[in-house]
Formats: structure tokens, C-alpha cells, sequence
């Protein structure tokens, strides 16, 4: 963490959330992530936009080249923690796609140019994520997993079009989707569907498929990580299509008549 980052970290908690600095009068949050490599907890200040009821971030790294590492985190562990004014709470983040994106980025932009000159900086598409406040997530999981894909199969659409780079740079997007979509299965393996096994027995036959596909996937990925190979992005791509289409359909339903999730960190 920078020492310009720890003093506004600093200034916003001691004074319930206002800085002063280049900063002053912006609506900013601290967002506290899980650092994809290291475990390690990781604190950083980011302007915000308020829509409905998420809170919506900007990964602009300022107009650089990459992403800021925060994001990277994220894509590997989506469970965050806010703090927005005196609040702080936990959150869900979802980075948005698509036309939904991009007419919340020129929002942004319109809000403040800055975000704008960002975006001419950079040939990347900078990322919009939402947070989701942890009530949110427990009313539609359902919805939250097809959000899910719906990212996972932008960012392998984005790597087969070619769109990430090349060399190092499509290297290291290769192996971002790889541990989103790795831990994005494990979470389910190991948390998600036990409980719902318990729950809704008449599943097992569907969970079990699903299991079966999670490791044809895993050894996929592994492939993946070894060699950035086209040919292995289109056979993780039709795999990954067929198998998240039949859990959506099979699981969707089911998640989202839950009233609580068992399995949810409190």
C-alpha cells in the first residue's frame, strides 16, 4: 500500500468518511478485498456511484495500462467489505458487462470527466463493478450465479477474441479467468452443494453432473495454465457453456425461491 493511500485511508475513518486533498468533496469508499495471491487483506480508497441499492466502483488505475490489483482480488474472491460514510458491511462484487457497463461508465464520465480521460488513456475496457450489500445477495442468489457467468463468459470471450493482449499480457488474463473460474467452482464444490444436497435431495443426480463437469473443467484449466493455446480456450469455452447453462437452468429456480442461504458468510 502507497503512503498517499494509508493517509487517506486514515483521514476518511477518522473523520466518517470525508477527505480533503485531491479528493475532497468526491464520494469515495474504502474497499477492503482478499489478495488473489497472498490471502492478505488489502484496504484501497475509490470514488463511488450510487445505483439503487449497490454501490457501483470504477477499476481505472488512473488511465494505466493494467488493472489495479484490487480488481484482480475480486475476480478471485468476490466477498468484500465497504465502508461508506460510518458504515461498513459486507458486500458482494460483480463486475457488470456489456451494455450495462457501458452506459454506467458514461455515467461516471459524465459525473466526473476524470473518468472519461481515463478511459481515453487506456486501449483496455476499464471494468464497472457492483457491490452488492450482503442483504441484496441473499434475496436473488439465483440471479447473483447468472451474473456470475455472465462475467466468466465475457472474460473467455474477451481472451479468445483476441482483446487481452498478447504475450505477458494475454498470459496473465489466461491465468485471472483461471483462478476466477477455479475458485468459482471450488466455492460450490466444497460450500454451496452440501447444503443444497441436504436441502433439496431430489438435486443429487443434477449436483453430481455437475461435480463430474467441475473436474472436466479443472483438468481443461489446467491445460490452460500450461499453454495459453487457442484450441484449449475453445474447448474450455464449449464446456464451460454447456455446464453453466444446465446448473442455470437446474439451480436458478431453486436459489432464488431460498428465503436465507445456509451456506452465506455472516
Amino acid at each position: 500500500m502507497t503512503d498517499f493511500n494509508q493517509q487517506v485511508i486514515e483521514e476518511f475513518r477518522a473523520n466518517g468518511g470525508k477527505v480533503g486533498g485531491m479528493f475532497e468533496g468526491a464520494p469515495l469508499v474504502l474497499l477492503t478485498t482478499v489478495g488473489a495471491r497472498t490471502g492478505r487483506r488489502r484496504t484501497n480508497p475509490a470514488v463511488y456511484l450510487r445505483d439503487g441499492e449497490r454501490i457501483l466502483v470504477f477499476a481505472s488505475n488512473a488511465g494505466a495500462a493494467t488493472h489495479p490489483a484490487w480488481y484482480h482480488n475480486v475476480l478471485a474472491e468476490p466477498r468484500v467489505t465497504v465502508e461508506l460514510g460510518t458504515a461498513t458491511f459486507a458486500a458482494r462484487a460483480v463486475p457488470l458487462d456489456g451494455e450495462e457497463r457501458d452506459r454506467l461508465y458514461a455515467r461516471q464520465a459524465a459525473l466526473d470527466p476524470a473518468f472519461a480521460a481515463y478511459q481515453e488513456q487506456t486501449e483496455r475496457v476499464i471494468p464497472v463493478v457492483a457491490l452488492y450489500p450482503e442483504r441484496e445477495r441473499l434475496r436473488a442468489f439465483g440471479d447473483e450465479l447468472v451474473r456470475i457467468h455472465a462475467h466468466l463468459r465475457g472474460e473467455l470471450a474477451r481472451l479468445r477474441a483476441g482483446e487481452a493482449g498478447a504475450g505477458d499480457d494475454l498470459r496473465t488474463h489466461c491465468l485471472a479467468f483461471c483462478e476466477a473460474l477455479t475458485f468459482h467452482h471450488s466455492g460450490e464444490d466444497r460450500v454451496a452443494f452440501p447444503h443444497l444436497e441436504r436441502l433439496f435431495p431430489e438435486l443429487k443426480a443434477a449436483l453430481d453432473r455437475l461435480r463430474e463437469e467441475h473436474g472436466v473443467l479443472a483438468r481443461l484449466v489446467g491445460e490452460l495454465r500450461a499453454a495459453s493455446d487457442p484450441a484449449t480456450l475453445d474447448r474450455v469455452a464449449t464446456e464451460m457453456e454447456a455446464h453453466f447453462a444446465y446448473e442455470e437452468e437446474r439451480l436458478v429456480p431453486v436459489l432464488n425461491s431460498l428465503e436465507e442461504v445456509p451456506w452465506a458468510v455472516r
